[in-house]
């Protein structure tokens, strides 16, 4: 039969990752002996730093390689609620943290958690493209709301109490934020939870990339509200992609319900992946992770003021993570179209606004400063020549 495997209807609805198409278009050329500058993959260029390294390796040594509780080592799980007492001055139980098979599964353990068919779940547009999917494959109905420049790349409660109906069950705000690097400001951060909290509706903040803030607050939203579930990763900040490791913070009565969750979907996050980020939480460790913090600062500093000199429309500097959304109306009215230019013209990777909802798709395009400065430097160089 030629619909023996026809694909489930809900994958129509599921739209390709574009920047991994880039990576792979980048990488095919590089593979033809093309020297490419890649700024289109979020992912930090250092390696893991030699601690936590060394804390994986000594956990297999030592044959910790059979499951854990589906919610994470004990020991992991204290000090990641240490981390917030000592780093933002929270109180977060232990049994209040679970620990994830990456982001990717702290997002979709409380999406699954919360979302039933047809509840709506507002996010932002342009953001992060997963989280959408996320939201569709737990059956809701994620509501875009498209921010710009005027409000900083960030919703407003104004705005966030306009897009609220009957269905909205929950909000998913992401600070730093995925593409634009945008912070939510401490007094708007405290305005949304207040609304959300008298229409009770849930806060999911994506803190993904909380580590790596340079010029604004690093408020958590736990600090606003105590009953926010809040998101974050190993990857960014931890450096430990490959390791695939992350964190929820939920609240008492979701613990329960994700614990279930996670015992069905995932079984347990990785063992060793766990006994080496207990070596993250060091002070030696995380004095390293903050030398590399003020060296992505000054890429975006490197980079920043080169595309704005080039005509790039970058009216917000990002204040975290490590990425430029930069509107590129000067050059292009098609940003994929100039994606593809950039690179096949110029050996220049970035990705096209596309991947971030349709708000601002053909308009904007990102560059991820996840480079060396000697590598942005031979892309600010490369760029000048093609864009004069």
């Amino acid at each position: 039969m030629t619909d023996r495997f026809r694909p489930a209807t809900r994958i129509a609805d599921i739209a390709p990752f574009h920047v991994m198409e880039v990576m792979g278009h980048a990488q095919a050329a590089a593979a033809a002996g093309r020297d490419i500058v890649h700024m289109e993959v979020g992912e930090p260029d250092f390696a893991t730093v030699e601690p936590i390294v060394e804390a994986g390796i000594r956990a297999l040594r030592d044959g910790h390689t059979h499951y854990t509780l589906a919610l994470g080592l004990p020991a992991l799980r204290e000090a990641i609620a240490d981390f917030y007492r000592t780093r933002h001055g929270v109180a977060v139980e232990p049994r209040q943290v679970v620990v994830t098979v990456g982001a990717s599964g702290a997002l979709q353990l409380a999406l699954w958690a919360l979302i039933g068919p047809g509840d709506e779940v507002l996010l932002t547009d342009p953001g992060y493209p997963c989280n959408r999917h996320f939201a569709r494959l737990a059956g809701g109905v994620p509501v875009e709301l498209p921010v710009g420049p005027d409000t900083g790349w960030q919703p407003t409660a104004a705005q966030i109490e306009a897009a609220l109906t009957p269905r909205t069950r929950a909000v998913l705000l992401a600070s730093p934020a995925n593409p634009t690097g945008a912070v939510i400001d401490r007094e708007e951060l405290a305005r949304i939870a207040a609304l959300l909290r008298q229409r009770r509706v849930a806060l999911i903040a994506d803190e993904i990339y909380h580590g790596l803030i340079y010029d604004a607050d690093t408020t958590t939203a736990l600090a606003c509200d105590a009953d926010a579930i809040v998101v974050n990763s190993f990857s960014k900040y931890f450096g430990m992609t490959g390791w695939r490791l992350g964190w929820a913070v939920v609240p008492e009565a979701l613990v329960r319900p994700v614990e279930k969750l996670a015992q069905n979907l995932f079984i347990a996050p990785p063992t060793p992946a766990q006994h080496a980020a207990l070596a993250a939480f060091e002070p030696a460790t995380l004095a390293l992770l903050d030398q590399r913090r003020d060296e992505f600062r000054a890429r975006r500093d490197l980079l920043l003021p080169a595309l704005r000199g080039f005509g790039f429309d970058i009216p917000v500097t990002p204040q975290g993570a490590f990425y430029i959304y930069a509107g590129c109306g000067r050059f292009a009215d098609d940003s994929s179209a100039l994606c593809l230019r950039l690179l096949d013209q110029g050996g220049v990777a970035a990705t096209p606004g596309l991947d971030f909802g349709p708000h601002t798709a053909r308009t904007h395009l990102r560059f991820a400063y996840t480079t060396s400065r000697e590598r942005l430097g031979e892309a600010i160089d490369r760029l000048g020549r093609l864009l004069a």
